[in-house]
This record gives C-alpha cells, sequence and structure tokens, in this order.
C-alpha cells in the first residue's frame, strides 16, 4: 500500500526550477546514479520515448537542467542548477540525450546509462508527479525504490552466502532484503551498514561490487510504515470516538508513517511556512530571469491594488497577488515549494497565507492550515496523481484548489465536515483541467490556473461555511480524477502537442525562447 508523506509527496520538495515532475524529480534521479557510480562519471546516455511527455518538454521544462545537477550530487535547490550544464562539462562529464522506443509505458520514463574506465551501470526511472520518483530497474534487474531509505547493493555470484552474513550481522527489524536476483541483492536499511560489516561482505567470495545509495526525500520509511488512515472514510471512522480537529489528524498521521514525533511535524511545517512567505515577499519585489515569457506582474498588481484602482474584493485581490508572486518566483529560479507541484506552486500556498494574513492569523494557525491542506494531498497522492503528464492540470492545480479550500475553512476555524466538503467540491469544479504550456514553459497559462484554482479554492470555502451540499464523497472524487485524467488525450497532458501549446503565437514564443535558452541539450 502506498502511504504518502505530507512532507516528501505533497508539500514539497523545496527546490528551484521550473517543474516539479521534471526538474526535481530528474535531479532524484541523478543523484541515484551519482551514488551508483560513487560520484565517478565520464558518459552518460539518456534515453526518452517518443511517445511519452519527456521527448517534447525535457529541455524547456528542466529535465537537463534536474538531472544534471543530481548526476553532480547536488539539492533540488542548489543555486547553480541553471549552469548545471556547464558545471557539468567543466567535471568533464560527457553526455548524450537518444529520442528512442522504450519498452515502459509511464510517460515519465528516464532510461540512464552511466560509464566510467571501471564500471558501467543502466538506471530506469519513472517522474510520478510533484518531484517523487519510482526506481524501477537498475542493471536489468526490477526494483522498486522511491529514495526514502538508505540502499545497498550487493553483486555477488553467491547471493545466498549474503543473505547469511547479512541474518547474522544486522538487526533483522531494520533490515529488509528488498531485491534479490541473479547476482544482484538490494538491502534497504533504517541507516547505512556499518563499515566494519561492509568491510567483511567484501571479503566475502563472490562479491564483485558493493554500491551504496543515499535517500533523496526528507522524511524517511521505516520497514513496515504504518498509518491511522489513508482515506477520508477511514479518517472519519478512526476520528469517530476522538472528536480530533483536521490538523490533528494530519499531524498524527505524518507522526506515525514517518516515526517522528508530534512537535517535529509542526516544526517542519513551520519552516516550510517560512520559505513560503519569503517567496510571495520576494515575488512582490519584483523578480528578473532572461529565459520566460511573463515579467513580474505581482509588482503592478500590488500598485494597483495599494491605490485602490481594482474592484473591490481585499482577500481576492490579496490572494491574486500571492499567487502571482511565488510563480514568478517559480519562474525565476528562486526558491519554492512544490505544493503539490512546481507547475502549481502558487494556488494553495497563495490562497492560505492569503486568507491568513487577511484575517490577521498568527503563524501557527498558518501552520495548522498548512498541514490540513497535506493531509487533503495525502489522499489524493495515495489514489490519483499529482502528474500532469498522467491526469492533466486538474491533478496539479484542481489539486492545489482542493487542499486549499480545505485550508482555508480550517483557518475560519469550522468544523472537520466543512472542511472536507470544500474539498469535495474544489475537485469536482476542476475536473477535465487540461495541461497545455505556452511556449513550452511551466508559466502560462499555468499563472491563469493558479489563481483560478485559490479563486474556487476560496468560492468553495465560503460555500461550505454556507452548508452547501457537496452529494460525492471526497474519496470518490479523487477517483474520479484519475479516471478522467486517463481520458484526457496524451497531446493535452504536459506534452506540447496541444490546446495553447500549438497555437501560432505559442509557437512564435517557443522560437523566440529558444534562440537564447540557458539549458540546452547536446
Amino acid at each position: 500500500m502506498n502511504y504518502p508523506s505530507i512532507f516528501n509527496d505533497v508539500i514539497g520538495p523545496v527546490m528551484r526550477g521550473p517543474s516539479s515532475s521534471h526538474c526535481a524529480a530528474a535531479l532524484r534521479i541523478g543523484r541515484i546514479c551519482h551514488d551508483l557510480m560513487d560520484g565517478r562519471i565520464s558518459t552518460i546516455e539518456i534515453d526518452f520515448d517518443p511517445n511519452g511527455s519527456l521527448a517534447t518538454t525535457h529541455k524547456d521544462q528542466g529535465s537537463d537542467m534536474g538531472l544534471f545537477g543530481g548526476f553532480l550530487g547536488w539539492e533540488a535547490y542548489d543555486e547553480r542548477l541553471v549552469q548545471s550544464e556547464m558545471h557539468l562539462g567543466a567535471a568533464g562529464i560527457q553526455f548524450k540525450i537518444n529520442i528512442k522506443e522504450l519498452r515502459y509505458d509511464h510517460p515519465n520514463t528516464y532510461q540512464i546509462t552511466l560509464s566510467n574506465p571501471w564500471e558501467k551501470h543502466q538506471v530506469i526511472a519513472n517522474s510520478t508527479g510533484g518531484g517523487m520518483i519510482e526506481v524501477i530497474e537498475i542493471d536489468g534487474v526490477k526494483v522498486s525504490l522511491a529514495g526514502d531509505k538508505y540502499v545497498t547493493l550487493v553483486y555477488s555470484s553467491d547471493l545466498s552466502k549474503i543473505k547469511t552474513f547479512l541474518a547474522q550481522s544486522l538487526d533483522s527489524e531494520e533490515l529488509e532484503i528488498h531485491t534479490d536476483q541473479g547476482e544482484f541483492l538490494a538491502v534497504t536499511d533504517l541507516s547505512f551498514i556499518d563499515k566494519s560489516i561492509l568491510e567483511e561482505l567484501k571479503e566475502i567470495e563472490g562479491v564483485s561490487q558493493i554500491k551504496q545509495i543515499k535517500p533523496v526525500l526528507p522524511v524517511l520509511a521505516g520497514k513496515n510504515p504504518e498509518v491511522p488512515f489513508i482515506t477520508c472514510e477511514e479518517m472519519m471512522t478512526y476520528n469517530k470516538d476522538k472528536n480530533l480537529s483536521l490538523w490533528e489528524l494530519a499531524v498524527k498521521y505524518e507522526s506515525m508513517r514517518g516515526n517522528i514525533p508530534e512537535h517535529e511535524v509542526l516544526s517542519k511545517m513551520d519552516e516550510i511556512r517560512i520559505i513560503l512567505k519569503n517567496a510571495v515577499d520576494t515575488g512582490l519585489k519584483g523578480t528578473k530571469f532572461e529565459d520566460r515569457i511573463l515579467g513580474p506582474q505581482s509588482v503592478n498588481f500590488k500598485s494597483m491594488m495599494e491605490g485602490k484602482k481594482l474592484i473591490d474584493g481585499d482577500v481576492l485581490n490579496r490572494i491574486i497577488m500571492y499567487v502571482s508572486a511565488i510563480m514568478e518566483v517559480k519562474s525565476s529560479m528562486g526558491v519554492i515549494v512544490a505544493a503539490p507541484t512546481a507547475g502549481s506552486c502558487g494556488a494553495m500556498p497563495g490562497a492560505v497565507l492569503g486568507v491568513a494574513d487577511s484575517l490577521g492569523l498568527s503563524d501557527e494557525e498558518t501552520n495548522k492550515a498548512l498541514m490540513v491542506a497535506g493531509l487533503i494531498g495525502v489522499f489524493i497522492a495515495a489514489h490519483s496523481t499529482f502528474a500532469a503528464e498522467v491526469g492533466g492540470c486538474q491533478a496539479e492545480c484542481g489539486s492545489g484548489s482542493t487542499m486549499a479550500a480545505a485550508a482555508i475553512v480550517s483557518l475560519m476555524g469550522a468544523s472537520l465536515n466543512q472542511s472536507i466538503s470544500a474539498a469535495s467540491m474544489a475537485l469536482q469544479s476542476s475536473l477535465g483541467m487540461i495541461c497545455d504550456p505556452i511556449g513550452n514553459r511551466v508559466e502560462a497559462p499555468c499563472l491563469n490556473k493558479n489563481v483560478m484554482a485559490a479563486s474556487n479554492a476560496l468560492s468553495c470555502s465560503n460555500m461550505a461555511l454556507a452548508n452547501y451540499d457537496h452529494l460525492i464523497p471526497l474519496d470518490e472524487v479523487i477517483e474520479t480524477m484519475y479516471e478522467v485524467g486517463k481520458s484526457i488525450p496524451n497531446t493535452l497532458r504536459c506534452t506540447n502537442l496541444g490546446g495553447l501549446s500549438i497555437t501560432k503565437t505559442a509557437k512564435e514564443i517557443e522560437a523566440k525562447l529558444g534562440q537564447k535558452h540557458f539549458y540546452k541539450s547536446c
């Protein structure tokens, strides 16, 4: 069963770049490749399927940039990312990108072959949405690694001998034999295998290589993670005799899932809130970046709003301003939080921070609301998707709107049922939204859609506060969103092959930007 983490899957990663599905996920895949090669890489061959999303978007939406940073061992928020290709060359690493038919169905599949004078390895991995990944194959052996555990790979001609040694030498409560096939053994652990045991392991006859791969996610998963619930319906049943608020349920879920104290959960969310607030403040000061379509429009919006030159609507106008500011920071390679994705990073945070500031609420109350948003996102991550390549923009901005609606209602001190009602109505209103970026950039109409998602969240929040009947349970709407996403044509799921992406003007913008692109591939 998939048990998403609020900080891994929903409100995160902290990153730079245009897209979490492309840039942050690619960087995490690259980091795993870096560890597999012990940081010693000479040549890289990257393959994308012509029928997937990456064949047409890998350069413009930051996959190349993210991969290169990952190969160099960087974090997703490293300020050098925009020059990662230059740094890769300076490190003496050569790369080649091929568009070729692969045997994998996921639209965001990376097939990467790495070599140096001593060894050669291959990694196949998927970007699953919002910066999350799944490594599905290493050196021809099927695996399933999410990057939330320490992994030790043992290459040996006698795996039975290796397993016997590990069982005698390590705590079986912490150790898990993840993959055992051919001459390949993948062991996941709560930490790296002790150095002394590792040295003994290397001396066992038949062992040819040992590789250690570090986690790329902030919250690690234990051997058998447990959660109190994984659907909205299960949460209601769990809470029947407890009468906990939605934010308390969110804290309890994340505490159990990550095996971390509840106070630490809230502390992590406070760190996220500060990054979000800094993004708003940075955006409103004006941002600059050559390789983008839209300039700093939130600055003029702020001036117009303060000068009383806009149609009155204080809370909504503040939300629009905040959403715009965050999106502009993203588009200028500033630090943002993918919440739930980079392409939809403005909707939920802009709405929640905008309402909290308009109401004069405390940081503590804002943190609680962000926890509510995170829990709603967990239900979506567990039973649907955040990837526009899989589900269209309903999976990104629609999810952001759903999370924001529940959080806004909680800021008003309303009931848990009203928050869930707001979330259901917000997602119902978002079904069928396509993903068709202009100029192959995650800027427009993404900005408009983020503003629309935040506005929808505010409207649905007020409807829920007035006890409008949402009719369809949230769990069923989430399932419906996934099914609707599968029915959206591939051309309208972040491939740059349909919708506004192929209009005459969009293609002119794309051609103009291509002349001055910062991260061109060979």
